[in-house]
C-alpha cells in the first residue's frame, strides 16, 4: 500500500514538473521591447531599419526610435537587439513604412521576407514614406497623440480611416506580387505641419516596385472597385455638396471583337448638404455623374498606361482566357481593354427644403 501511494506522489511531481517546463522560454514584458513602427530605406547597398519604441516617462508615452544598418532587414534588427538591454519583439509591429525610393527599386525582397520569417504579424499595415524616412519618424511634434499611433489609428476603420484613404497589409501585397490579374495601391505619407502625417495619395504596386502615383481621390474610385465602402465621403460640385451614404458595383467583362470590354453600374445614394442657388435634381446628379466619371478616366488612364490592374479587372477575365496565356493579362489584353460607365443615383435626402426635380 505504500509503494503504491509513493509511486502516485512520484508521478503528481512530474507532472507538475511537465507542466512548469511550458513556460521556460518566456520573457517578462518588462525586459522586451515592443515597438510599434518600422522604418525601411537603404543606404548604399545596405538597409537601415528603424524602429519607433514607446517609453515610459513618469506619466507620459515618449516614443524613442532606434536604428542599425545590414546586408538584410533581419540583420539589422539583430544588431538592434544585441545593443540593448531587452529583447525586441516584432509582432506588435502595426506599421511599416517604406521610403520611396525603396519602393520604386522594388520590394518584392522585403515582403518575402516578411512572410517567411513570421516574427511580424502578416496583418500589420504596410505605407510608402514620400519624405526622408529619418526625419519623418525623429519628427517633433505638438500633438499629444504618439506618431506610432496617429499613423496606426490612419487606417483602423473604428478611429481616423477615410474613404479615400488605401490600406494594404503585407500578406495582400505578397499576394498581388505573384498574381497576373491584381496589383495593389499602397498609402503615400509625409510629415504634415499641423499633423504628425499628412496623407497625398497612393502608390500603384506593380510586382511589388512603384510605378505610378494617384491622388486621394483617385484612391477613392479604387477602393470602390475593391468593395471598400466610400460612406461618409462628401463631394462639392458647382451647385451642391452631397454625402455618399452608400454605394455598391455591378460589371459584365466580355470580349467583343477580340478585345477586352467592361461594363459597370455604379449605384449611389446620396444625401443633399448644401445647395447653391436653387439647382433641380437633375442637374446636382449629372453634376455627380460628370465629377466621378473624370475622376474615373483620369485613374485608369494612369494605371493602364504603367500596366497596373489595381482595380483587378484581370480578375473578372480568367475564365475568358486561357489559362497559359493569364501571365500576359498586363502586357497583352489590358492595355487594350475599354470600359463603359453606368450610373443610377438615388437622392435619399433632400433636408427640410425640396428641391426642384427638372
Amino acid at each position: 500500500m505504500k509503494s503504491v501511494k509513493f509511486t502516485l506522489q512520484i508521478l503528481m511531481t512530474l507532472g507538475l514538473v511537465v507542466t512548469l517546463t511550458g513556460c521556460w522560454d518566456n520573457k517578462d514584458i518588462n525586459h522586451r521591447t515592443l515597438p510599434l513602427v518600422m522604418g525601411i530605406t537603404k543606404q548604399d547597398d545596405e538597409y537601415k531599419v528603424m524602429l519607433q519604441t514607446p517609453e515610459l516617462d513618469q506619466n507620459t508615452i515618449k516614443l524613442r526610435m532606434i536604428s542599425q544598418t545590414g546586408k538584410t532587414i533581419s540583420q539589422a534588427v539583430d544588431k538592434i537587439s544585441m545593443n540593448k538591454e531587452k529583447q525586441v519583439d516584432l509582432l506588435h509591429i502595426k506599421v511599416i513604412l517604406i521610403e520611396r525610393k525603396v519602393a520604386e527599386q522594388g520590394m518584392k525582397d522585403i515582403v518575402s521576407g516578411f512572410m517567411r520569417n513570421g516574427e511580424i504579424s502578416l496583418k500589420a499595415y504596410v505605407a510608402i514614406c514620400d519624405d526622408d524616412i529619418s526625419k519623418f519618424l525623429s519628427a517633433e511634434t505638438k500633438t499629444t497623440v504618439p506618431k506610432g499611433a496617429f499613423v496606426y489609428d490612419f487606417f483602423e476603420k473604428n478611429a481616423g480611416w477615410n474613404p479615400q484613404i488605401a490600406r494594404a497589409q503585407i500578406w495582400q501585397i505578397y499576394r498581388s506580387i505573384y498574381s497576373y490579374t491584381n496589383d495593389i495601391a499602397i498609402p503615400l505619407v509625409k510629415s504634415g505641419q499641423n499633423s504628425p502625417c499628412e496623407y497625398v495619395g497612393s502608390a500603384v504596386i506593380r510586382n511589388g516596385a512603384m510605378v505610378q502615383q494617384i491622388s486621394p481621390d483617385e484612391t477613392l474610385v479604387y477602393n470602390a472597385f475593391n468593395r471598400e465602402s466610400t460612406q461618409g465621403k462628401i463631394e462639392v460640385m458647382d451647385h451642391a455638396s452631397v454625402l455618399i451614404v452608400s454605394n455598391s458595383m455591378k460589371h459584365d467583362a466580355q470580349f467583343v471583337d477580340n478585345k477586352p470590354y467592361m461594363t459597370t453600374r455604379i449605384n449611389l445614394k446620396v444625401v443633399i448638404l448644401e445647395t447653391k442657388g436653387n439647382p433641380s435634381q437633375s442637374l446636382v446628379l449629372q453634376e455627380l455623374e460628370t465629377l466621378i466619371s473624370e475622376r474615373f478616366e483620369a485613374l485608369f488612364s494612369k494605371i493602364q498606361k504603367s500596366e497596373a490592374d489595381i482595380l483587378g479587372i484581370g480578375q473578372r477575365f480568367r475564365t475568358k482566357i486561357p489559362r497559359k496565356d493569364l501571365q500576359h493579362w498586363r502586357t497583352d489584353y489590358y492595355p487594350q481593354l475599354q470600359m463603359d460607365l453606368q450610373f443610377h443615383t438615388d437622392i435619399q435626402n433632400e433636408g427640410l427644403i425640396k428641391m426642384r426635380s427638372t
